[in-house]
């Protein structure tokens, strides 16, 4: 499963607690992304809205007569259970089925733990660390899964890797070559 190669993936942000920095680490991740995968990752600037598990894919009160945006949101342990301990992130996506049956990834999110990832954000080396958080997240978003090769940023543990790849550029590109759905 894909997201339509012919349509851009919007995404939005939620700061929350997180200072205004952290934005350029999501548009730096969301570039790499981008340009790993051939998929036109868009900001569509800040949200309001709160992450939840069950998240609409349609919402027009907020976002217009479209799909929902990605959320890339700043959250915590407490907001988002899934969060904490070892876990600086969740990140994942949804299907809807076009006119054909055919499913196709039209939103996602990504939850980052606030205040796992706060004060790495105050020195470049914790900048890339939070970038490669990130990053990894929207991996997941796009459709990788973990792998066991500890070299690669979609192992499941944080490492010393803090950029994509070559097995990572190799999944993304293939994620991005999906072919386009005009159903959907």
């Amino acid at each position: 499963m894909t997201y339509d190669p012919c349509r851009p993936v919007h995404y939005v942000v939620r700061l929350g607690h997180a200072p205004a920095a952290a934005v350029a680490e999501v548009r730096a991740a969301a570039a790499a992304v981008s340009a790993a995968s051939g998929l036109r990752l868009v900001e569509d600037g800040m949200s309001t809205e709160v992450p939840r598990q069950h998240r609409s894919p349609y919402q027009p009160g907020r976002y217009g007569a479209r799909w929902a945006p990605v959320l890339i949101a700043w959250s915590d342990p407490t907001e988002t259970p899934g969060l904490g301990g070892r876990v600086a992130g969740l990140g994942g996506s949804q299907p809807w089925a076009d006119t054909r049956g055919h499913l196709t990834y039209v939103t996602g999110a990504v939850t980052l733990d606030t205040p796992s990832l706060r004060d790495s954000l105050a020195s470049a080396r914790g900048r890339e660390e939070v970038r490669a958080v990130i990053t990894h997240e929207l991996g997941h978003v796009l459709g990788l899964a973990h792998v066991d090769d500890p070299s690669q940023l979609m192992a499941p543990e944080r490492s010393t890797t803090t950029t994509l790849a070559d097995g990572d550029r190799r999944g993304l590109a293939a994620l991005g070559a999906g072919a386009c759905v005009p159903g959907l």
